[in-house]
């Protein structure tokens, strides 16, 4: 799977930071926690609130959520860069002088932005964008989080681009433990005073979830500080003559790095609000009837988009931890490294998506009917299943550039991808036959565009192409996976007759075929294995053990070797 050269560039840290293979992992476990807090969470709420609760929520949280994202800015990713540059660097007191003057920019802004958020609420409902004024203290409540969601986020990318990925993954699932805690108990709480307290109570959960994330930080960040100080001496002190740089041309080049990562964040509300103007209407030009669109809108965007995302929570975590190596690697000018890193990312997007396609596009419908209890959603999940691969791509392509120090290339690339599947959802969705699986065809070519260029980009910078032997190798195995996931499927369901265990068997026993013919092909290797955090130790042994690998004789060194590992 990866060549020995791209293993020593995987397990290249920073000092005192973590591999990236390791931080991927990390921040994937803490991604899938999160989601499962979070879904189960929906189910007590919605319980509590009802449709009419939940719908006074829904109508704060949008508001919440365009605040936060313009009062971050970016600048997260740009303190990453920035701070894995002087770190590469030695530049210990530039690193630490960057973060303070991020954070006092990020203070005010969080200040500002939080005063903006509470009294705009008025004006919102007098203008009527809120259609419902009881959710005015949902909104109002919802302020404050925002000043502490954006310290939390910028304590976030100091940390990364110290490599530390951990604190990220804990405050995460801290935040969201006490996020969710707070819900529930304070919309039932106060459900007897009104819906509108209520979706107030339930609003709260976020401001007790920043606020805790943020206290799990400034530990890790006092650890940070203790460990800085124990491994690095002169490169505390400033530099000799006061050649700094100025307050001012830090936050420039800030600027610089974030304006145009915080336009590919605003990118994906634009495109979701052209989506639902469009889309609807495209189906009703098709012959539906205003209920049948609406009802296949939501088959796509209630169904078959949170199935993407959470089949790529490993890609997203992927090019949060690749940023800061990229960035580290290019200030010390080791572009050879750089290309090593550039290749095993695509690569392992490529491993974990394939398969994940395959699970999802097999068995659209019958995870359909098991998940959402809507069997109908199956043509949309099952054409959706193409974007996986395409958005796993796009995002570990989209981070490369930026820590390559080209984020506006990927900013002006989802534009042009913006408009090609605007083209297509309104020429496509009014296609009778097509319909909603237009619309899904239109979203993966928007990935696949705006990932194509990317990679195009990349092969300019850095002469990096993609690697066929691997991809056919990756893609066959995924072709054997596909029928592997059929055949179970439908054997078990003819012989049991219970769809849930038929689903849940089909996808265990497709990605055991999958990593067995990759593994039989050269697809992976044993030093592959090796580098796979928690597990990579146990599954060597048990693949010595049925033969896959031939077993190694155990000597002084490889017990010491394993120790190590331990």
């Amino acid at each position: 799977m990866f060549s020995i050269n791209t293993q020593e560039s995987l397990e290249q840290k920073s000092s005192k930071g973590e591999s990236f293979l390791k931080g991927t992992f990390i921040l994937t476990i803490a991604g899938f926690v999160v989601k499962v807090i979070g879904s189960l969470n929906w189910i007590f709420v919605s319980r509590i609130l009802g449709g009419e609760g939940i719908g006074l929520y829904q109508m704060a949280f949008p508001i919440y959520f365009l605040a936060m994202t313009v009062s971050q800015a970016g600048v997260p990713v740009a303190i990453s860069i920035i701070t894995a540059e002087r770190v590469a660097l030695k530049d210990i007191w530039g690193a630490k002088r960057v973060f303070r003057i991020s954070m006092t920019f990020m203070l005010l802004t969080g200040i500002i932005f939080s005063v903006l958020t509470f009294f705009a609420a008025d004006w919102l409902i007098d203008f009527h964008f809120i259609r419902d004024a009881r959710a005015k203290m949902a909104v109002q409540v919802l302020a404050p989080t925002v000043f502490f969601v954006t310290l939390l986020a910028s304590s976030r990318g100091y940390l990364q681009g110290w490599q530390r990925m951990t604190p990220t993954a804990v405050s995460q699932i801290v935040e969201q433990i006490f996020r969710v805690v707070t819900m529930i108990l304070l919309a039932d709480l106060l459900l007897p005073w009104g819906l509108d307290y209520a979706a107030a109570g339930a609003s709260l959960g976020a401001l007790a979830g920043a606020v805790t994330g943020l206290i799990v930080l400034v530990y890790f960040h006092w650890k940070l500080d203790r460990d800085i100080e124990r491994d690095y001496g002169k490169e505390l002190a400033p530099p000799p003559g006061g050649g700094q740089e100025s307050a001012a041309k830090i936050m420039k080049r800030i600027f610089m790095l974030s304006l145009p990562v915080s336009a590919s964040s605003l990118m994906l509300p634009v495109v979701s609000n052209l989506d639902l103007m469009i889309v609807p209407q495209r189906l009703e030009v098709a012959g539906y009837s205003i209920n049948e669109a609406t009802e296949l809108f939501g088959y796509l965007t209630g169904m078959a988009v949170p199935l993407v995302n959470l089949s790529t929570i490993l890609t997203a975590s992927m090019a949060m931890s690749i940023v800061p190596i990229i960035s580290e690697a290019r200030a010390l000018k080791q572009m050879g490294r750089v290309y090593l890193q550039t290749a095993a990312s695509v690569r392992i997007s490529n491993f974990v998506c394939f398969p994940a396609f395959v699970v999802v596009f097999v068995l659209a419908t019958p995870i359909a009917s098991l998940i959402y209890n809507a069997p109908g959603a199956g043509p949309a999940v099952m054409i959706s299943a193409f974007s996986i691969v395409l958005l796993g791509l796009h995002q570990v392509s989209t981070a490369i550039l930026q820590g390559l120090g080209h984020p506006t290339i990927p900013m002006v690339n989802m534009i042009l991808a913006a408009a090609a599947k605007v083209f297509l959802n309104w020429n496509l969705t009014a296609i009778p036959w097509l319909g909603i699986m237009g619309s899904a065809w239109a979203t993966a070519a928007d990935m696949g565009v705006a990932a194509i260029i990317n990679l195009f980009f990349i092969y300019r910078f850095i002469g990096y192409r993609m690697e066929m032997p691997q991809l056919i190798k990756t893609v066959a195995s995924s072709a054997v996976m596909a029928v592997a996931v059929k055949g179970f499927y439908d054997f078990t369901l003819s012989w049991w007759g219970i769809g849930a265990v038929s689903t849940f068997g089909a996808v265990f026993f497709g990605c055991f075929v999958y990593i067995f013919v990759m593994i039989l092909i050269g697809g992976i290797l044993e030093e592959d294995m090796q580098r796979i955090p928690m597990i990579g130790r146990y599954s060597i042994r048990f693949l010595r053990a049925i033969g896959v690998f031939k077993a190694k004789k155990e000597t002084a060194e490889n017990a010491a070797q394993e120790d190590v590992e331990k």
